[in-house]
C-alpha cells in the first residue's frame, strides 16, 4: 500500500446523502453525492427507513460515478474508508456493507472512521494546511458538537453537544410552524433575508450565567423551538398576522448568536486562535457572516470549507482514512458494525492489532 500518497475511496450514508469521494493523498479527485432529500419532503424530515433504502438503490451508480470522474480503476484503490457512526443506524448498515464488500473484493484495506472527524478533515482537501489545536464547530441537522482537535488522527476532545434537537432538526421544525416547505434551512435563510433579526427576542438556550458550570459548551434549541412556537399560535389567537420574516430572521439570530458565542468561548478559554466551521449548516449565510465578524474582532481566524464539502459526503471520509495511513495506522478488520453513537474520540474503529 502506498502510504506516502495514498489512494482512497471513501463511503458515507450516514443519514440521507449517498456519499462517494476519491482522494489521492490530500488531493480531491471526486465528490459523488446522490440525496434522498426530495423523497423525505413528503414526510417533512428524514425518515430512517427510506434513507436506507435510498442507498442501497444509489450506491452501485455513485461508486461508478466517483470512479469515472477520477479516472481511475477500482483495482487502483490502496484503501476503501467507510462511516462507521455516528448516524442513522441502518443507514450506516447499507454503506458499511458496500464498503466491506468492495474491500474484500479488492483485497484493498478498510478504515472505519469517525463521521464527525470527517467533517474536520474535508478542510485539508482545500489545499492548505491545517494548524492544530484548532476548534471546530460542526452544525448539520443531525450534529450540533463544539470540538478541540489537538491532532486529527489522535487527539479529538469532544467540549459540547446538542442535549436535544441539533440546530438543523430546529430549522426544519420552524420552517413546518411558519408553513415552510422541507428542508427547513434554506427556506428559513430566504424567507430572513427580508425580516428583521432584532424584531423578536428569542431565549438563547444554555446561555445563562446558572448554565455555564455544567453546559458552558453543549447547546440545547427546543426551548426555542417552543418559544417560536408559542410566538406563533398567541399571535394566530389574537388573528393577527404572522410575519414570518422577522420571525424567521430572530429565530435564525438565536440560533446563531448561541453558536458562535459558544465557539468563540472556546477559542478564547482553551488559547486557540483558529476555528473551523463544519456541517450542512454551515451554509447558512448569517451563520458565516456573523462567525467570520466576531471571530475578526476576537483575533480568531476562520477556515470554512467549500460548502460541497460541509454537507456529508465520502470526499472527507477519504480525507481522513487517507491522513490515518499516512500517518502509519494499520487499517479496521471486519469486525465492526453500525455505531450510532459512536464518539468522536473515537477517530477509527476495530484497528487491527
Amino acid at each position: 500500500m502506498n502510504r506516502d500518497d495514498p489512494l482512497v475511496l471513501g463511503v458515507e450514508t450516514s443519514c440521507d446523502e449517498t456519499g462517494i469521494g476519491i482522494v489521492r493523498g490530500r488531493t480531491l479527485l471526486s465528490n459523488t453525492i446522490a440525496s434522498s432529500m426530495d423523497e423525505h419532503a413528503r414526510y417533512g424530515g428524514v425518515v430512517p427507513e427510506v434513507a436506507a433504502r435510498a442507498h442501497l438503490e444509489a450506491l452501485q451508480s455513485a461508486i461508478t460515478a466517483a470512479v469515472a470522474e477520477a479516472g481511475i480503476a477500482l483495482e487502483d484503490l490502496d484503501a476503501v474508508a467507510v462511516t462507521s457512526g455516528p448516524g442513522l443506524a441502518g443507514a450506516l448498515m447499507v454503506g458499511i456493507g458496500a464498503a466491506k464488500a468492495l474491500a474484500v473484493s479488492l483485497d484493498t484495506p478498510l478504515y472505519a472512521v469517525n463521521h464527525l472527524v470527517g467533517h474536520i478533515a474535508a478542510d485539508i482537501l482545500t489545499g492548505d494546511e491545517v494548524e492544530y489545536p484548532t476548534v471546530a464547530l460542526l452544525v448539520s441537522g443531525g450534529h450540533t458538537s463544539l470540538l478541540l482537535v489537538r491532532d486529527l488522527v489522535s487527539d479529538v476532545e469532544l467540549l459540547g453537544e446538542t442535549m436535544d434537537d441539533a440546530a438543523g432538526e430546529a430549522f426544519d421544525k420552524i420552517a413546518r410552524i411558519l408553513g415552510l416547505p422541507y428542508p427547513g434551512g434554506p427556506e428559513i435563510d430566504r424567507a430572513a433575508a427580508s425580516g428583521d433579526p432584532n424584531a423578536i427576542r428569542f431565549p438563547r438556550g444554555l446561555s445563562r450565567a446558572s448554565d455555564m458550570a455544567e453546559h458552558r459548551y453543549d447547546f440545547s434549541f427546543s426551548g426555542l423551538k417552543t418559544a417560536v412556537a408559542r410566538w406563533v399560535e398567541q399571535a394566530e389567537a389574537a388573528g393577527e398576522p404572522v410575519p414570518i420574516a422577522d420571525v424567521a430572521a430572530s429565530f435564525r439570530e438565536a440560533v446563531v448568536d448561541v453558536l458562535v458565542t459558544k465557539a468563540l468561548d472556546a477559542c478564547a478559554r482553551h488559547g486557540v486562535p483558529r476555528l473551523l466551521l463544519g456541517g450542512g449548516v454551515i451554509a447558512n449565510r448569517r451563520l458565516r457572516e456573523v462567525a467570520l465578524e466576531r471571530a475578526a474582532a476576537a483575533g480568531v481566524a476562520v477556515r470554512i470549507p467549500p460548502l460541497s464539502l460541509c454537507t456529508d459526503n465520502g470526499a472527507m471520509i477519504a480525507a481522513l482514512a487517507a491522513e490515518l495511513i499516512m500517518s502509519g495506522r494499520t487499517p479496521s478488520t471486519l469486525a465492526f458494525g453500525a455505531d450510532s453513537t459512536l464518539p468522536v474520540t473515537e477517530i477509527q474503529v476495530a484497528v487491527a492489532e
